[in-house]
């Protein structure tokens, strides 16, 4: 990458920003450090940060209540950072559509990686048309048809995007969760079934008489180019 990427640490532990911050930085990336929840939102608008390491726990505004309300103008990645164990979940896409989390406490080489392998969902690739018309682009993550557009998180087109390079092949929860989550972390197959309850929603939007993903009954998912009798 050429023009480093600019990388948002929201926290209020000074030492653990700091710390963010230096691996970040030797890891060629920028990095800006707010501690208020407060000050989130008016930053990320005026800054337009490439990634945002957000903190659950916050002074003022908390995390969640933060990436709900940036999920509603803008499709930045966000990686949450939780000690909260039975919030990941929700965190990964039952209410906020984060991209990504990591556990405290966090090794920092563990996080580097992790903002890495995020931002390497983002690197521009050639859009790729669909037999029913879709056009997928990576680079923002929208898909076009019929002259009009929907705007997925890194998530959501990732699941799309393989699904439906194999339309008919039934894709199992676990072998989802593994591309989606490489590292092997161990989460629920509601997070899968959340992502694709919101992924349905917003293809329904895009072309309302076509049904293009489907269920099947303890067995997975499929994508199929033909509308099904039921799901």
């Amino acid at each position: 990458m050429t023009q480093k990427n600019r990388i948002l640490i929201v926290e209020d532990e000074q030492k653990l920003a700091k710390l963010a911050a230096d691996y970040l930085q030797n890891a060629d990336f920028t990095t800006a450090i707010l501690n208020h929840g407060d000050s989130v939102l008016p930053w990320v608008k005026q800054q337009h940060p490439d990634l945002i390491l957000l903190d659950l726990m916050l002074p003022g505004r908390d995390g969640l209540s933060i990436c709900r309300e940036i999920r509603g103008f803008s499709q930045i990645p966000i990686i949450m950072v939780t000690a909260r164990i039975e919030e990941i979940d929700r965190l990964l896409g039952l209410e906020m559509g984060a991209d990504d989390y990591i556990c405290k406490p966090y090794s920092p080489r563990e996080m580097v990686a992790r903002v890495k392998a995020v931002l390497r969902r983002l690197q521009p690739q050639t859009p790729e048309p669909h037999a029913e018309g879709l056009t997928l682009d990576a680079n923002s993550f929208r898909v076009l048809a019929a002259g009009r557009e929907i705007e997925l998180t890194a998530v959501e087109f990732q699941l799309l995007q393989t699904l439906y390079r194999q339309p008919g092949h039934i894709f199992s929860r676990s072998k989802l969760m593994d591309l989606v989550y490489p590292d092997q972390r161990i989460v629920s197959d509601r997070t899968i079934d959340s992502h694709i309850k919101k992924l349905r929603k917003k293809l329904d939007e895009l072309l309302p008489d076509q049904e293009l993903i489907h269920s099947v009954y303890g067995a997975g998912y499929r994508y199929d180019r033909q509308p099904a009798d039921h799901a």
